[in-house]
């Protein structure tokens, strides 16, 4: 483990603060050269500069409201991590990216580095993460923050830069790494608005400066009459195009068009007065107005009000960042998806009308009307980007043509699922970014809120959540012909990712009736009969499947085992494998030749593994510096992954600390050593060494010997099927070896 660096002196701190100013109005970068400069390579770099130090202050800022620091460590949302995480996460984000990309040479903190990598994607309502995490230290946190500031204002000083920036560019990386911190300023905010008042800095205790960015919108009033107005049948064009200007997310590139009839749109949000008539009515307790999934999250809530509602003295109030208020009736109401749906039904029934939430469609067709975008905006022309206030503000204060609060105020609900648009590619160092929201419960959620900034406050932006989860969202309502909700539902739930789909015909052929390609039998399963036998019977408890791919090896090996943990670096491959665990089909195409393809289906019931779902755990993880937790296994499976990972050597000697004595590490491989994957010197052999010839076997031999014995050596082969006529086939070798005592 490499130490963090001491905390910056107090002269680069007040350096980088003053490189930080103004925090607000806050822009994002834009890829391309200003033609106004002399210099645009060295002005582009002095502006990302500027933009990296301006987000690394903002979200000091933020976290510098709360008091002590044992507020840090207690759970204010039961579905994410305490705040220690989030003050850590967004830092060791960078150090995770450059190196994963070969751009920095070595960590500040691995341990802090694999503890705070990855997030909680909350799977439902009452999904309590109740593992214990040994945390560090505020303090520490506070030291790793400066020792990052310090390594990437040096990075941004230093790396390699062309103009226009594009996804290869180290300069994409650090874009990549700001706008991921801007996404959980918003988010800790949120999970700031569950903390109790007294464990947060306000009023008196804040500067001057601090009450001036974070006073809340001091206007309420009655909640204004709001209507429906037509908007005339249009087609929309969604998608971010790749020669965009702007920073973007891998699922906001592509296209598609969608042809609109014409439906009428409410002309503001939906405020606390309106939503106060469904809760006055009784919404929450007639289930009549909630979807089977809504009844769901209802019966486990108890809720009986939106989440930032507070009922005292016969009367609410609203929680708002810094402050309880009374109930603000011309402020947005702020509720999850469920809620909102469950309001649209109520509506519906009371007003006659189809009164349902918006797609991503309808919601483009609005914005399509709000001239220019977020970099060009002076002021912005809603409550964003942090430009107006620390708060949500009234439903008719920004008028934008004809309705209110397009971009602004508070995010939007929409009914769509977000899905990949046609052309859609995973950014290959953040591939868990959008593919594990595919999964047709996360909706998308439109228009910013007063405090997105960067890439969250441009129109191109997509971001979705599970429809239970609280965000500073609100929604909007519509009004469609019946019959027309089939024309702007969305698109059927397949897999698209072409890499992904071969992997998962790779695995799962059988399940959907094909026959073995080349009469070679299912690999994984073949692995799987091939490593049992050197299992004892008694030994069966723990597996661990690290390179799990799409995951038929691990539901194969819980056929046998009591807990098998699945882990592999793509979280796209991984996603697949949740989703087939909790019992979904999964879709996909695989090419027959040219342009005609074949559809696939492949779920658990069809191979008979339904049973082995609840025996396996899915994480992502990075094999050469896996979590703590990862330990006493009676079988390690690396199924063809020591010559895809950066330093096998590293992962080997790892590895063996977390198998006891007398248990099994088996390793397939067919030795297809490649730099693109591992640098040559990290090679275990097809190369030569002291210019002798260096076999892998042998290489493997020199660092196992020591602590395994070899059991058994045999061939298995393989195909990756391509097309219907073209195949890759392939001989891996399998070792099994046992841990000596």
């Amino acid at each position: 483990m490499n130490p963090v660096a001491p905390a910056a002196p107090p002269a680069a701190a007040d350096r980088f603060a003053l490189l930080a100013e103004p925090l607000v109005p806050t822009r994002t970068t834009l890829l391309v050269a200003d033609p106004a400069e002399s210099d645009p390579v060295a002005a582009k770099r002095a502006e990302i500069r500027r933009y990296f130090h301006q987000t690394c202050e903002l979200y000091d800022r933020l976290f510098a409201l709360i008091r002590d620091d044992a507020a840090y460590y207690e759970r204010h949302e039961p579905l994410r991590h305490p705040l220690i995480f989030y003050f850590a996460h967004p830092a060791v984000f960078y150090v995770n990216k450059l190196t994963a990309g070969r751009h920095i040479p070595a960590r500040l903190d691995a341990r802090l580095e694999a503890m705070m990598a990855v997030g909680v994607d909350e799977m439902s309502w009452d999904d309590l993460n109740t593992e214990h995490y040994d945390w560090p230290a505020v303090a520490t946190v506070r030291r790793y923050r400066a020792a990052l500031r310090e390594l990437i204002d040096e990075f941004i000083q230093t790396m390699p830069l062309q103009l226009p920036i594009q996804w290869n560019s180290p300069a994409w990386i650090v874009l990549m790494g700001i706008e991921h911190e801007r996404i959980h300023l918003e988010t800790s905010s949120v999970i700031m608005r569950q903390m109790p008042l007294d464990d947060l800095r306000r009023g008196a205790e804040l500067t001057a400066e601090e009450r001036r960015l974070w006073a809340s919108c001091p206007a309420h009033g009655p909640a204004p009459a709001n209507q429906w107005l037509p908007v005339a049948a249009c087609t929309v064009r969604l998608g971010k195009r790749t020669d965009d200007h702007t920073y973007g997310w891998d699922n906001e590139y592509g296209t598609e068009e969608v042809a609109l009839p014409s439906f009428r749109a409410a002309q503001r949000l939906v405020s606390n007065g309106e939503f106060l008539q469904f809760v006055a009515d009784g919404g929450y307790g007639h289930e009549r107005w909630w979807t089977e999934e809504g009844r769901g999250w209802l019966h486990y809530t108890k809720a009986g009000h939106p989440r930032f509602w507070l009922r005292r003295a016969e009367a609410y109030l609203q929680r708002n960042l810094l402050e309880e208020i009374p109930l603000p009736l011309d402020w947005p109401v702020e509720v999850n998806c469920l809620e909102a749906q469950a309001y649209c039904a109520w509506l519906a029934a009371r007003s006659g009308e189809n009164v349902l939430l918006p797609t991503e469609a309808h919601w483009q067709a609005l914005r399509d009307t709000v001239p220019g975008d977020q970099p060009t905006w002076n002021p912005a022309p809603g409550n964003i980007n942090l430009e107006h206030h620390a708060s949500s503000c009234p439903v008719d204060a920004f008028p934008q043509g004809e309705f209110n609060d397009i971009v602004g105020n508070v995010w939007q609900w929409t009914r769509t699922p977000i899905m990949p648009f046609k052309g859609f590619e995973v950014h290959p160092l953040y591939d868990d970014f959008s593919v594990p929201t595919f999964d047709g419960r996360h909706n998308l959620i439109k228009g910013g809120s007063w405090i997105s900034t960067g890439n969250e406050a441009l129109a191109s932006a997509r971001y979705a959540f599970r429809r239970h989860f609280f965000q500073h969202a609100g929604f909007r309502t519509i009004v469609e012909e019946r019959g027309n909700e089939a024309l702007t539902s969305g698109s059927r739930l397949y897999e698209t990712d072409n890499l992904v789909t071969q992997y998962l015909e790779f695995h799962y052929f059988d399940a959907a009736g094909a026959a073995a390609p080349l009469g070679v039998p299912n690999f994984p399963r073949a692995c799987v009969e091939a490593t049992m036998p050197h299992v004892p019977a008694d030994r069966r408890g723990r597996c661990l499947d690290i390179g799990c791919s799409v995951g038929r090896s691990a539901f194969e090996f819980a056929r046998h085992f009591s807990h098998v943990d699945a882990v592999d670096f793509s979280a796209r491959f991984i996603q697949s494998g949740v989703r087939l665990q909790q019992g979904d089909e999964v879709l996909y195409e695989i090419p027959t030749e040219g342009e005609l393809t074949a559809g696939r289906a492949v779920s658990l019931d069809r191979l008979g593994l339904a049973a082995t779902a609840g025996r396996v755990a899915f994480m992502q993880g990075d094999a050469c510096n896996l979590k703590p937790l990862y330990t006493g296994y009676d079988l390690v499976f690396a199924g063809n992954l020591i010559d895809r990972v950066y330093d096998p050597a590293l992962f080997l000697e790892g590895i063996a600390d977390r198998i006891p004595s007398g248990g099994i590490l088996a390793i397939t491989s067919p030795y297809t050593w490649l730099e693109e994957y591992t640098p040559r010197a990290k090679w275990l052999g097809g190369r030569r060494e002291h210019g002798e010839p260096l076999t892998t076997a042998r290489g493997l031999a020199g660092l196992l010997d020591g602590r395994f014995e070899l059991l058994s050596r045999a061939d298995v082969p393989f195909v990756i099927r391509e097309t219907a006529r073209k195949h890759q086939h392939t001989i891996a070798e399998m070792t099994v070896w046992r841990r000596r005592g």
